[in-house]
């Protein structure tokens, strides 16, 4: 049985697809939603969900939520004398959901389709697979939350082209996703977010401001008093996405407090964090290069958007009335489980391709500036953040120094043009013959596919030497034979643009028409081909189809013309 799980940070959902559609799995108290909150017991038993809540407004040291957060980061949590590794409480969220599920079921649960923020980087994807693999599941697949969310609209099955952005904030992450359905593909064109933004950080404002109010300082506070005072910030902010005030009320130490906020002063108090939406928004829209007019459908989803001050801002920044009839607690999770029914090949479905892209930029160090004026530490772009995979680039380098023998490649994820503020993947040390700098060029070429693998292939030109570096984002997930087995099917991406059919077939075009014509004619077509010989080597796939697109369609009116 294969099913579609939504690993929230606050809440996680597990659901399946039947006859009838996605269908979302109640746990032993008959909720959809199991508190994403890991907690022991006086007698150091695990528990899960919601006696782990109500735990952690007990006995806070001994409980832990919003771990999701930590994902992928070398870190700890102590509960009583034990310590666990966020992947390790994950997995204790997801084999709960699982038991929950074969339960209801009658049935072994052996396979996942799990959801996660778009904007998780490889090292937090790969600790999510590590987590479904710790709650013994094949997890089939990683699926973006606002793919997911996408799907439980069912947007893919408009019969027209749809372009849509899907807005997803959650307890703990904010992302936001720009994709396009079309016959019988979703295609993802850019994605964005902040994995340290979500409905906690709207908490924590209340909680800062009811302690300023009251002239409180919140480490004075015991552990119990936090943990209550941040559960009553919840639901005033809960109350606040449906009424005009929140009233809460209190014991702290010795004395009754009692604090109210209304809609005004809320919306003053995370002024801040509404900013920090906007500038995802901002930059999917830039990197999709699309205006917000030619959307069709903005998307609401994660339980945050409920905050009337959220959706105001989505209507605003992009011109339209978001979506929300689905609630938007359980969207993801329909979604991932509309996924499984397509990974399950459910006949009801039809067959749709999900396209996925790059979240974060990839590529190597390398120094800059002329010789004995070099600086080092430089972040050189193979693939750039956004790329639709599967992808393959090739890029060449050359040594910094005659006569140098080894060069050592370092590879790194990112966005700052300083590889001492990205993340390092990894590193392939290669051997130079003796030669001059310009003599001995190295082709470094990145092949990553949805899966998250990322191959790097370096070819010593002069030496006719090739070396290998493959990083995977889930370790362990796939034995070697079934990496080079995936990447041999990749093999069709590493043929250079320029060499591809057609390319290769308007570009005789282009060539004949020149040998035809004289004068202006010939400055136009040379032009023309100089812009898109330019192209071909930014080796971007959709950029050289839209312009092998465009430019097809000017040589038909050039053509039409002159006949």
């Amino acid at each position: 049985m294969i099913v579609g799980i939504d690993l929230g940070t606050t809440h996680s959902l597990i659901g399946y697809y039947g006859p009838e559609g996605p269908v979302l799995i109640p746990n032993a108290l008959g909720d959809f939603l199991t508190p994403s909150v890991v907690g022991l017991d006086v007698q150091e038993r695990v528990l899960v969900g919601s006696a782990a809540r109500d735990r952690l407004s007990t006995h806070p040291g001994s409980a832990t939520a919003a771990f999701k957060r930590y994902m992928g980061a070398e870190r700890t949590i102590t509960l009583g004398r034990k310590a666990f590794r966020p992947e390790e409480l994950s997995a204790l969220v997801l084999r709960q959901l699982v038991e929950d599920a074969e339960s209801h079921l009658g049935e072994p649960v052996t396979e996942a389709v799990i959801s996660v923020p778009a904007y998780f980087s490889d090292s937090q994807r790969k600790a999510t697979r590590v987590a479904g693999e710790l709650a013994g599941l094949k997890v089939e697949r990683l699926i973006n939350e606002p793919t997911a969310a996408a799907l439980a609209y069912g947007l893919q099955e408009r019969k027209d082209n749809s372009t849509f952005l899907v807005f997803d904030l959650g307890g703990g992450t904010f992302d936001v996703s720009i994709l396009e359905a079309f016959d019988g593909v979703m295609q993802v064109h850019a994605t964005a977010g902040d994995n340290y933004l979500g409905g906690e950080d709207f908490v924590t404002e209340l909680v800062r401001d009811f302690c300023e109010a009251n002239q409180l300082r919140l480490s004075d506070l015991a552990p119990r008093e936090q943990a209550q005072l941040a559960a009553r910030m919840e639901r005033a902010k809960q109350q606040l996405s449906s009424q005009a005030e929140a009233t809460v009320e209190m014991r702290i130490g010795d004395k009754d407090v009692s604090w109210k906020v209304d809609e005004t002063r809320f919306a003053r108090l995370v002024e801040p964090l509404v900013q920090r939406l906007r500038q995802p928004i901002e930059r999917a829209l830039r990197d999709a290069r699309i205006d917000p007019t030619r959307l069709d459908e903005v998307v609401l989803v994660g339980g945050a958007s409920r905050m009337p001050l959220v959706s105001r801002l989505a209507a605003r920044m992009l011109g339209k009335l978001p979506l929300r009839h689905i609630n938007p607690d359980q969207a993801i999770a329909l979604g991932a489980a509309v996924a499984a029914g397509m990974k399950a090949r459910n006949q009801s479905l039809e067959e749709i391709v999900l396209t996925d892209v790059c979240p974060y930029t990839l590529g190597i160090a390398t120094s800059r500036g002329e010789e004995g004026r070099r600086t080092s530490g430089h972040f050189s772009p193979l693939i750039e953040r956004n790329s639709t995979v599967p992808v393959s680039r090739v890029e060449r380098f050359w040594p910094a120094q005659d006569w140098q023998t080894d060069l050592k490649l370092e590879v790194f994820q990112g966005e700052s043009p300083r590889v001492a503020n990205n993340v390092r993947l990894g590193e392939l040390t290669l051997p130079l013959p003796r030669k001059k700098a310009e003599d001995n060029p190295v082709d470094v070429r990145f092949t990553y596919d949805i899966n998250g693998v990322l191959q790097v292939e370096a070819l010593v030109v002069a030496a006719g030497t090739r070396h290998e570096l493959i990083l995977q984002n889930s370790p362990g997930a796939m034995s070697p034979e079934e990496i080079r087995e995936r990447l041999k099917s990749l093999s069709a991406l590493k043929v250079h643009p320029r060499d591809q059919q057609p390319n290769i077939a308007i570009i005789a075009r282009l060539e004949r028409l020149y040998e035809e014509h004289i004068g202006n004619a010939r400055q136009m077509l040379q032009d023309w081909l100089a812009r898109f010989m330019a192209t071909l080597e930014s080796q971007d796939l959709k950029l050289i189809e839209q312009h092998r697109q465009e430019l097809g369609e000017a040589l038909d009116q050039f053509e039409s013309q002159v006949r």
